[in-house]
């Protein structure tokens, strides 16, 4: 039997077309220029076009913008995004040099490009990006390109060069009180008071915040439009075109492939031209100004009247970080203090640069060792401003005097702050306070009704830690003058409160029944209660510590410490120890004998 096979009719397979854009620039915004990037524009258009096998992507044309940074050209790095976006296969340009002049960023965008599978053909050099050896011929090509660079940027500098000699002008910058007409400048009087106004706040003595308030305030704008801020106004100050002369070469560009700039401090000569227009600012009180800004900045922070310094500002300096220290107040209980610490901690500093010093300077032991260190009774300011060159920090609540005379004395000055404050007649009015308010801060109903026998002395609550971290927290009454040798036991509170209730013959201790019965409780003979009743009545009552507990050791744990002991007890251990013992004996025979 015959077999019949159906020949259907196939659909042609259209290869898929590439999309193709062109990046087209020229560096500077001319005439010529300007026809160049138009004939660029127009040649890519038809040339993508014209060709079957390419979809046209686009055209991509910075104008007048240098080739050494690529941050700098917009329709770069428009063209980049649309790339990563998938909106372009293959990208069309002129030369290595149109494409970029920086060796580092030409061949860090070819690699991302060639990464993502976009193709870069430079039709001069004829190099194809994704070929084998299209990166090697780039990077020698690329290098040639930045050269070149560098080569014009010597060439304009030797041009400017020379107009500086001759005295003129390279750039026309808008300065506040002048206006361009041709090469001269000519005044602006509004703008031209505006800057006798700020040289005359200066020699009155005010801050340049003060001025840029007061300016601010008035709604007085730059030449751009803007606030003028410190900076603006300090660069007033000092700019010599205010005299009627100029100075070229202020600042200079570096490098001509990262384009930066940098005030001119003798790297190159400057040429100074006099009498090139007409003055604001007389050459006399402008060099005043200049001397007194000098006067000032060697003053620092104590120049600046609007801050609340002291003899001590900007004198004492962190080693470590750089920063002065700084002054601060604070109100503790109800009393000022003043300290000082170091400037970094206004400072946002990651946490490996914070300042190892720490802690802070009080006021007084600050005071106190500047009066040892300089052999005086009372401190004098004087004195201080006359001796002493700066303070360093060394270490923690530690002083390091650096003298002007060449002596370093170094002296501790511990953080009394406490004690300072805690004087008698604070000590009396904080009693007063507890007694008229028995339920304030860090009081209980016990507070100020027990006493010691022996001194007078009230007892204290304090607050001990349990030996188990899953306990809570023990609370123990100890006489005020424990710390100076009182023998008095300490009274655990639960024991006292369970043996109180006890004598008042109660089941279980009330706070309130407690205060209404018992005004005073006397401990006698160390451990000896004497309790004193509201209506006369007094008892006694030995008081009963509770019974030291204790959980025994597992074996588990027995045998752990008796493999520690093992480790740590090797011959040498052994031998040290027996060194240190025959040391210790020799020392008790001669302490004993008497020699």
């Amino acid at each position: 039997m015959k077999k019949i096979t159906e020949i259907k009719k196939m659909k042609p397979v259209l290869p898929e077309r590439k999309k193709v854009a062109a990046y087209c620039r020229v560096s500077m915004e001319t005439e010529r220029l300007h026809h160049s990037l138009s004939a660029q524009v127009s040649r890519y258009s038809e040339l993508i076009q014209s060709n079957p096998q390419w979809e046209f992507a686009g055209i991509y044309a910075d104008e007048g913008i240098s080739g050494t940074k690529a941050e700098k050209r917009p329709e770069f790095m428009r063209l980049i995004a649309d790339c990563d976006a998938g909106k372009i296969d293959i990208v069309l340009t002129k030369s290595i040099s149109r494409f970029a002049r920086n060796t580092v960023d030409l061949l860090k965008t070819v690699r991302h490009l060639k990464d993502i599978g976009v193709e870069v053909r430079f039709e001069k050099e004829n190099i194809r990006s994704l070929s084998d050896d299209g990166e090697l011929m780039l990077t020698l090509l690329a290098s040639f390109a930045q050269e070149e660079s560098r080569s014009i940027s010597e060439n304009e500098k030797w041009s400017v060069k020379k107009r500086m000699e001759q005295g003129i002008p390279t750039a026309k910058p808008p300065i506040l009180g002048y206006k361009w007409v041709g090469n001269h400048l000519e005044i602006v009087p509004e703008e031209a008071a505006v800057v006798k106004r700020i040289f005359q706040n200066f020699l009155d003595g005010k801050s340049r915040l003060e001025t840029e308030r007061e300016l601010e305030a008035e709604g007085i704008r730059s030449v751009n439009g803007n606030v003028m801020r410190d900076s603006q106004l300090k660069h007033i100050l000092n700019n010599i075109t205010y005299t009627g002369n100029t100075l070229l070469q202020k600042e200079f560009v570096e490098d001509p492939i990262t384009k930066k700039r940098r005030k001119n401090k003798g790297q190159l000569p400057q040429y100074y031209i006099e009498n090139t227009h007409e003055a604001i600012i007389d050459y006399d009180t402008w060099k005043y100004v200049q001397d007194e800004m000098e006067r000032r900045r060697e003053l620092g922070a104590l120049a600046n009247k609007s801050l609340n310094t002291c003899c001590f500002t900007g004198k004492i300096k962190c080693p470590y970080c750089g920063f002065s220290y700084m002054h601060n107040h604070r109100n503790k209980n109800g009393h000022p203090q003043e300290y000082w610490n170091c400037g970094s901690k206004k400072k946002k500093q990651e946490p490996d640069k914070k300042c190892p010093v720490g802690g802070t300077i009080s006021q007084k032991a600050l005071e106190k060792a500047c009066c040892e260190v300089l052999g005086l009774s009372e401190f004098d300011e004087a004195v201080f401003l006359e001796k002493v060159d700066h303070i360093e920090v060394p270490e923690k609540y530690t002083l390091q005097f650096f003298l002007k005379d060449g002596t370093e004395i170094t002296r501790p000055a511990p953080n009394t702050g406490h004690q300072d404050c805690w004087t008698a007649e604070y000590r009396a009015e904080t009693s007063k306070k507890r007694r008229e308010h028995p339920y304030a801060k860090g009081t209980t109903e016990l507070s100020g009704r027990i006493k010691c026998a022996a001194c007078g002395c009230n007892f204290r609550r304090c607050t001990q830690p349990a030996s188990n971290p899953n306990k809570p927290k023990m609370h123990y009454w100890r006489c005020s003058n424990h710390s100076n040798g009182c023998i008095t036991i300490g009274l655990r509170e639960d024991v006292l409160k369970k043996q109180i209730a006890e004598v008042m013959g109660i089941p279980e201790y009330d706070a309130d029944l407690f205060k209404n019965q018992i005004p005073l409780i006397y401990v006698k003979d160390k451990d000896l209660l004497e309790i004193h009743f509201k209506d006369g009545r007094v008892e006694t009552t030995q008081y009963a510590p509770p019974e030291k507990t204790f959980t025994p050791r597992s074996e588990e744990s027995r045998e752990h410490m008796r493999q520690l002991m093992k480790e740590r007890w090797t011959p040498e251990y052994k031998a040290q120890m027996s060194r240190k013992m025959k040391q210790i004996r020799s020392e008790k025979f001669w302490n004993s004998s008497g020699k």
